[in-house]
C-alpha cells in the first residue's frame, strides 16, 4: 500500500514534527495495511499558518479559476478511481462493488458539482440601493470521519474551496490513507501552494489542535454528536462559525398504503449498506400494527440474504461497541428475528446484520445512534403515533416515508423534525442539502447550501 510519511503541508509533502505513527488496520482480516504519522500542535500550526498564508491570494481568485481547479482536481479523482476504491476496501473493509459505486464515484460526482456550481454562482448580486458580496469565510478547519472517508472530505473541501477559502484537513485516524491519495489529486490539479493541507493525527490531539486553532475562522466537523458538543464550545469561546454533521436515528415510516414488500426490502438494504456505518441509516423501521407481523417476516428474509455480503465494522472497538447495544436490545425485551452479538466469523470485526422486534420507542436501541447493521421495528397504532414516534428523538437527520399515494407520503414527511426525507425510495441527489435538525447538527452539506457554509455576507449602500 502506497503511503507518505509526511503531511502535506504548503503544497509538499514534509516530515511530521514527531515521530509517532499510526497503524491503518483492514478491519476484514486485521492486517496492518499502513502506517501514518501521528500529527502534533506543531504540524497543525505549520498547515494553519500555511492556509493564511495562502488565503489572500486564493480568494482573490476569479470564481471561474477557482471552478477549473476544481474540475481538474474531479478529473485527478476520476484518474484515480480504481486506486481509490481500492483503498477504502483496505482501511474500511467495504465490499469491492460498494468501494467502487459509492465511495469513489459520489466524491467524483460532489467535486464535479462544485466545479460548475463555482462558475455559476452569483458571488455578488443588487438589492435595493445595495450591493450583497458574498466572500470567504476564510481558513477551514475540517475534522472528517472514518465511515465515508473520500465523500466526508469533498463534501466539506469542494465547497470551501469554491468559496475561495483555504482548507486543513484532519481525517479519521482509522482511514486516513485515501485522503493521503486525496492530496496527491490536489497536487495533480494543480491547486496552489497552502490551499489545501493535510494533517493526519489523533482526534484528542491534532483534531483538538485544529478546532481551538486562533487562525482557523470555520470548523467543519461530522461525527458524533459527543464529540461535536466539545467542537462546538471550543468555536463558541471564541465566537467562531462551526458546521456540524452529527448523529441520527432516521425513521423509516411505512404508511398502510405503501407496497409494504418494496418498503421493507429496501429498508433493510438502507441499514445494511456499509455494514450500517452510516449517519442518516433508517435504523427505526415503523410499521402499521395491521401489518407489523408480515412486515417482520419480510425483513427477516431480507437480513438473511446480508450475512456474507456486507463487510466489517470499521475496529475492533467500533464491533465491541454494536455487540452491547446487540445485548442491551436483549436485556430491555426486544425480540431478536435476525442475527445477534455473537460474531460471525473468527477474524475481522464483523457484526451480524440483525433486526429486532417488539422494540418500544423508549429502549436504547431505539433511541441512541448504534452505528452498525441493527435495525430495530416499531409498531404504530395510526399516523399521529407514527409522526410521535417518529420525531420522539434527539435526532433529526434523515428519514423515509411510503405511501401508495405520493401526496399521501409528501404530506406526513412534512411533518417529520428531520433534515432530508426520501419518498418512496427517493434517489440521493449531491445537489440536495443535508444535514439535520435538533442534535444531529449545525448548517447543511452538498448543493449550493453547502457553498453557503463557506461564505460571509457584506452589503454596500449606495
Amino acid at each position: 500500500m502506497k503511503a507518505h510519511d509526511g503531511m502535506y503541508i504548503d503544497g509538499a509533502w514534509r516530515p511530521a514534527a514527531g515521530g509517532d505513527t499510526i497503524e491503518v488496520v483492514n478491519p476484514a482480516d486485521e492486517r496492518i495495511v499502513g502506517r501514518v504519522p501521528a500529527g502534533t500542535a506543531e504540524d497543525v500550526d505549520a498547515a494553519v499558518r500555511a492556509a493564511c498564508a495562502a488565503l489572500p491570494g486564493w480568494s482573490a481568485t476569479a470564481p471561474a479559476e477557482r471552478a477549473e481547479r476544481l474540475a481538474a482536481l474531479r478529473d485527478a479523482l476520476e484518474a484515480r478511481a480504481e486506486e481509490i476504491a481500492g483503498t477504502v476496501t483496505a482501511e474500511l473493509g467495504s465490499p469491492p462493488k460498494l468501494s467502487q459505486a459509492v465511495h469513489a464515484a459520489v466524491p467524483i460526482a460532489v467535486m464535479g458539482s462544485y466545479a460548475e456550481l463555482a462558475a455559476t454562482y452569483a458571488f455578488e448580486e443588487k438589492v435595493g440601493n445595495s450591493v450583497v458580496h458574498h466572500e470567504p469565510v476564510g481558513v477551514v478547519g475540517a475534522i472528517t470521519p472514518w465511515n465515508y472517508p473520500l465523500h466526508q472530505i469533498v463534501a466539506k473541501v469542494a465547497p470551501a474551496l469554491a468559496a475561495g477559502c483555504t482548507v486543513v484537513v484532519k481525517p479519521a485516524e482509522d482511514t486516513p490513507l485515501v485522503a493521503q491519495l486525496f492530496a496527491e489529486a490536489v497536487h495533480e490539479a494543480g491547486v496552489p501552494a497552502g490551499v489545501f493541507n493535510l494533517v493526519t493525527g489523533l482526534g484528542p490531539v491534532a483534531g483538538q489542535a485544529l478546532a481551538e486553532h486562533p487562525g482557523v475562522d470555520l470548523v467543519s466537523f461530522t461525527g458524533s454528536t459527543a464529540v461535536g458538543r466539545k467542537i462546538a464550545a471550543v468555536a463558541g469561546a471564541a465566537i467562531k462559525k462551526v458546521a456540524l454533521e452529527l448523529g441520527g436515528k432516521s425513521a423509516n415510516v411505512i404508511l398502510p398504503s405503501a407496497d409494504l414488500a418494496r418498503a421493507v426490502n429496501v429498508g433493510v438494504a438502507n441499514v445494511m449498506s456499509n455494514s450500517g456505518q452510516t449517519c442518516s441509516a433508517w435504523t427505526r423501521m415503523l410499521v402499521h400494527e395491521s401489518q407489523y407481523e408480515e412486515a417482520l417476516g419480510l425483513a427477516a428474509t431480507a437480513a438473511a440474504k446480508y450475512g456474507d455480503r456486507i463487510g466489517p465494522v470499521v475496529s475492533a472497538r467500533q464491533q465491541a461497541r454494536v455487540r452491547g447495544y446487540i445485548e442491551k436490545g436483549i436485556a430491555e425485551g426486544a425480540r431478536l428475528i435476525a442475527g445477534g452479538p455473537e460474531a460471525p466469523r473468527e477474524r475481522g470485526y464483523f457484526v451480524s446484520p440483525t433486526v429486532f422486534a417488539d422494540v418500544t420507542p423508549d429502549m436504547t436501541i431505539a433511541q441512541e445512534e448504534i452505528f452498525g447493521p441493527v435495525l430495530s421495528v416499531l409498531r404504530y397504532t395510526d399516523e399521529e403515533d407514527a409522526l410521535r414516534i417518529a420525531n420522539g428523538t434527539v435526532y433529526g437527520l434523515a428519514g423515509a416515508v411510503w405511501a401508495g399515494d405520493e401526496a399521501e407520503a409528501v404530506a406526513f414527511a412534512r411533518r417529520m423534525e428531520t433534515g432530508q426525507v426520501d419518498i418512496n425510495g427517493g434517489r440521493f441527489n449531491p445537489r440536495a442539502p443535508f444535514g439535520g435538525y435538533k442534535q444531529s447538527g449545525v448548517g447543511r452539506e452538498l448543493g449550493v447550501h453547502g457553498l453557503a457554509e463557506y461564505l460571509q455576507t457584506q452589503s454596500l449602500q449606495f
